[in-house]
């Protein structure tokens, strides 16, 4: 069997109930080095983890944001709570970019890419997801990524295409995802907005493509705030990005492209849930505004 043989298939993670303890399974895993990057961190086994991580000899490099709602005082909490654990911080310095991305790396790998932040919230009451993936070039980009981003530097190249980031290359990969659409496009993002992307899921429509938008504020009992597309039921994106002007262009995003046919599967049958709980059919669209900050 040939070493790609042997690399697990990706992993799609949607259940309240499973999302904490994915998160902390795969911190436990860590023997080595983890690499993690982060916007909202306020769960207390989050931090547990991290420290009994540290605690058995594994190097935590984190990287987070300098910039969020709630001011300076909420930022400095996070980073001494971080401090605590004995992990080694490092801040976003660009000064334009607003840094969001969510993302973990352990030993070399697996991977895990989110939608979520690392709070209570997002574990137990948002709509998100989570990605974990062994593929060693998606490791090995996102490793990259981080290195980059902590010492300043721009994105080096040969990264794997499966990486969506912005804001260098977002936009470009979102639109030609969108426009190779011949069957469907669904979107779920509370925050959609960007004119581009309106008017290309407009202009797909008018050619034919099934196109489905969950914008609205809550999916069934869960306030919306993950972000996942999936084109002609064969490949979805999975990741921190919002589909705005802002998010494209002037954000550290990072998302992932899915093509492994189980985990596309479960994304797939997870947007019927929503068609079935809204009582709409296949082919409907919501269009109520709102949704969690992203």
């Amino acid at each position: 069997m040939s070493p790609a043989a042997r690399v697990p298939a990706d992993r799609i993670v949607l259940k309240c109930d499973e999302r904490r303890e994915t998160v902390l399974e795969l911190i436990r895993s860590a023997r080595t080095r983890l690499t993690l990057s982060l916007f909202r961190c306020t769960d207390k086994k989050f931090f547990a983890a991290l420290k009994a991580a540290v605690d058995r000899g594994v190097q935590v490099d984190v990287l987070m944001t300098p910039r969020a709602k709630g001011g300076r005082k909420k930022l400095q909490r996070m980073w001494d709570r971080l401090e605590a654990t004995g992990a080694t911080i490092a801040s976003y310095n660009d000064p334009v970019v607003k840094y969001h991305a969510k993302y973990m790396v352990v030993d070399d790998g697996p991977a895990l890419i989110a939608s979520l932040n690392f709070t209570r919230k997002c574990f137990t009451r948002t709509s998100d997801a989570i990605l974990l993936t062994y593929d060693p070039a998606v490791v090995s980009s996102l490793r990259a990524v981080m290195a980059a981003d902590r010492d300043g530097r721009p994105l080096p190249e040969g990264l794997t295409d499966r990486l969506i980031l912005g804001p260098e290359r977002a936009r470009r990969q979102f639109t030609a995802l969108i426009e190779g659409a011949t069957t469907s496009v669904q979107v779920l993002d509370p925050k959609l907005s960007d004119p581009g992307i309106l008017s290309l899921l407009n202009a797909r429509r008018e050619a034919g493509v099934r196109v489905e938008v969950f914008d609205g504020g809550y999916v069934g009992a869960q306030k919306s705030h993950g972000k996942m597309l999936l084109v002609d039921g064969r490949q979805a994106v999975i990741g921190s990005m919002a589909l705005t002007a802002l998010c494209l262009d002037f954000r550290r995003e990072v998302a992932v492209a899915v093509t492994d046919p189980a985990a596309v599967s479960v994304i797939r049958e997870w947007f019927g849930t929503i068609n079935a709980a809204m009582g709409a059919p296949p082919g409907a669209a919501t269009s109520t505004a709102g949704g969690a900050t992203c």
